[in-house]
């Protein structure tokens, strides 16, 4: 699963580069990598639902979901769709990336972790965001938590990791659900979510349509029980644009420092402009990368990541907005 990405400024320029050992097609548009360390040395560790980034050729940096078992410690696998009406990264990555070559990738980092008090699991995956719901199949399968991974795709030559997925898993189930480009066909999400049982929690990713259909379906499931990842931001509102805020100050609690903030920049933007780095990754609210601690001010919150317990202290500055003349930065 691809997340959006234009540049990286970071705190720890450290990278790991890693040895592409594998490439394999998985599906219509579909390649998997296998990434290891040159000398054979072991990775950092990663858990379920965790992503990379990866420095591609031209420069652009791409965030993709690792979609091996966590207990693997030997590779790092991910799973690339071409989208020939995308931004370029996956054309680039599918052209470029080569078996032998030396990856440039990011240690792991995780916005979409299992939690832990879980009795039951399921698993939503549309398309390529069944990366990371892989990921978490296994995990759980290695825990003995009962789950079920439903896998929504368009045909049987569009759903990747047919055979590694058909395995016989010991405490959960496969299903597939192909709805050959009719919505209709497919898997009735609302009637699957309709009746939670207590103490099952759900996980889903994929599409905009279908992320649409999985909040719908789940939004009188009890808080705390459905998470979820976009890999793409969603379409603003039609309304957004006539309510964005203009211009603001962000103040440095450090030193003082006032800094502007035009209508069409951002806070990372303008923190860079300065000499302030702080790390950024996605540039759409869909990382956490940039999460910075804010002191006072009231802020727009435009991220797909941060929970509402977090919004009262952290904002992410390559999207958040201030509805003050004012944001305090703890910086």
């Amino acid at each position: 699963m691809e997340m959006t990405q234009t540049h990286i400024i970071s705190r720890d320029q450290s990278k790991l580069s890693l040895l592409v050992k594998q490439i394999r097609f998985e599906a219509n548009g579909i390649n998997s990598y296998e990434l290891v360390h040159p000398q054979g040395e072991e990775l950092p560790p990663f858990s379920a639902g965790a992503h990379i980034d990866i420095i591609l050729p031209n420069g652009i940096v791409r965030q993709y979901s690792l979609c091996n078992s966590p207990g693997e410690r030997h590779r790092y696998v991910i799973a690339v769709l071409r989208d020939e009406k995308g931004r370029g990264g996956s054309k680039t990555l599918h052209d470029a990336l080569r078996v032998q070559d030396l990856a440039q990738v990011s240690a792991p980092r995780n916005n979409f972790a299992l939690v832990p008090e879980a009795k039951k699991v399921i698993l939503l995956a549309g398309g390529i965001g069944v990366t990371p719901l892989k990921s978490m199949a296994h995990a759980l399968d290695q825990a003995g938590i009962p789950f079920e991974l439903h896998y929504c795709a368009r045909n049987p030559g569009c759903a990747a990791f047919r055979e590694e997925l058909g395995i016989a898993w010991q405490h959960g189930k496969l299903v597939h659900h192909f709805d050959h480009g009719q919505p209709e066909q497919g898997l009735d999400i609302a009637a699957l979510l309709r009746e939670p049982e207590q103490g099952t929690h759900l996980y889903y990713c994929g599409p905009a349509g279908f992320m649409k259909a999985c909040a719908e379906a789940s939004s009188h499931w009890a808080a705390g029980t459905v998470h979820f990842e976009h890999f793409k931001a969603p379409a603003p509102a039609a309304d957004t644009a006539a309510l964005a805020p203009g211009a603001f100050m962000v103040k440095i609690a450090s030193s003082g420092a006032m800094l502007e903030v035009p209508a069409d920049r951002s806070i990372a933007d303008v923190l860079e402009q300065n000499n302030i780095r702080i790390e950024t990754s996605c540039q759409a609210g869909l990382c956490a990368t940039c999460k910075i601690r804010y002191l006072e001010g009231e802020v727009d919150h435009r991220d797909y990541i941060l929970g509402d317990d977090e919004h009262g202290q952290f904002l992410t500055a390559c999207v958040s907005r201030a509805t003050s003349p004012v944001l305090v930065l703890d910086l």
